[in-house]
């Protein structure tokens, strides 16, 4: 049987992607500090093939004692998000960096790595340009720079894929609500109001199940994927943030947004991205952005807190 190890497992990402691969068999190890505090895994506690270990992703002999018998690690653990990383820069450099650097250096030439980086590396592109694995990578916030030194550290082992992530969004038993997606969702349920900065600003989103369903293609087509680095991102979804929040007032007709006449949004990313490399390997997303929006719109009736917030 396959045996996983994954880092941050019990985060936004992970609380997804755990269920599916212990639902396709694998045998899955978690290592997380679990510092939110959020109960995201008490749903497949049940499945014997699920090992929990409460730890940090940067405790040397920890990692080391529980990687020796994996033949997969998908590194999660990290700070995600500019704001985070800018409050946190010494954390940022030693989980987002030093421990994934620690990491690498303890596999065997045998173990497959699949690591996720953001696309916010790509900073500002070009007008009118897609942004693609070749395009030149510009990241203009901490966290940017940290995950793509991270990735140049993964890649450097032969066994890696590197799956350039776009902003993801939707429910998760580890919910984050300062997402781009998310939070517009919350403070249209919430405030019906929604106050834009630099609306005219560009990226690309995914759903975060997803995210985790690609994790699993990677997994199941490594031997032809290993070694690139792949964009993942809904390719019907290269959107400014006006034309996101005209999304969500579809769904929720209440809502008024507003354009900030002064003022700035501190992440600074713009830029649409092309996913035909990863779609050329016969990925497709499964979710919309429509479906992710109705959903939120259903998951924020539920909640009501601050604490699924990263900032």
């Amino acid at each position: 049987m396959t045996k996983v190890l994954i880092t941050g497992g019990g985060g936004y990402i992970g609380a997804q992607l755990v269920p599916i691969l212990l639902e396709r068999g694998y045998d899955v190890t978690v290592i997380d500090t679990f510092a939110h505090r959020v109960n995201s895994l008490g749903h497949v506690c049940h499945d014997d093939r699920l090992e929990i270990v409460r730890g940090d992703a940067r405790d040397e002999a920890l990692v080391s004692a529980h990687l020796k018998d994996m033949d997969v690690v998908i590194p999660l653990a990290a700070l995600v998000g500019a704001p985070l990383c800018d409050r946190e820069p010494l954390s940022a450099q030693s989980i987002n960096v030093d421990a994934v650097k620690m990491l690498v250096s303890r596999l065997s030439k045998d173990q497959q790595v699949i690591f996720p980086v953001t696309n916010s590396g790509y900073g500002v592109g070009e007008q009118g340009a897609f942004c693609t694995e070749e395009s030149p990578l510009r990241p203009i916030s901490l966290y940017g720079r940290t995950k793509v030194e991270a990735e140049k550290i993964v890649m450097a082992h032969e066994n890696a894929i590197s799956f350039r992530l776009a902003t993801v969004f939707g429910m998760s038993s580890r919910m984050r609500i300062d997402l781009l997606v998310n939070d517009f969702c919350y403070r249209a349920c919430r405030d019906r109001t929604i106050v834009i900065f630099e609306g005219h600003f560009k990226r690309n989103y995914i759903h975060v199940r997803d995210v985790a369903l690609g994790f699993l293609h990677g997994l199941d087509n490594f031997s032809t994927m290993r070694g690139e680095v792949y964009n993942m991102g809904l390719s019907s979804a290269n959107l400014s943030k006006l034309e996101l929040a005209t999304k969500i007032k579809e769904q929720v007709p209440s809502l008024v947004y507003i354009e900030a006449e002064t003022g700035e949004d501190p992440d600074k990313r713009d830029y649409i991205v092309s996913n035909d490399k990863l779609e050329a390997t016969g990925w497709r997303p499964a979710y919309s952005l429509e479906q992710g929006i109705k959903e939120l719109v259903k998951g924020y009736q539920m909640l009501r807190n601050e604490v699924y917030s990263n900032i």
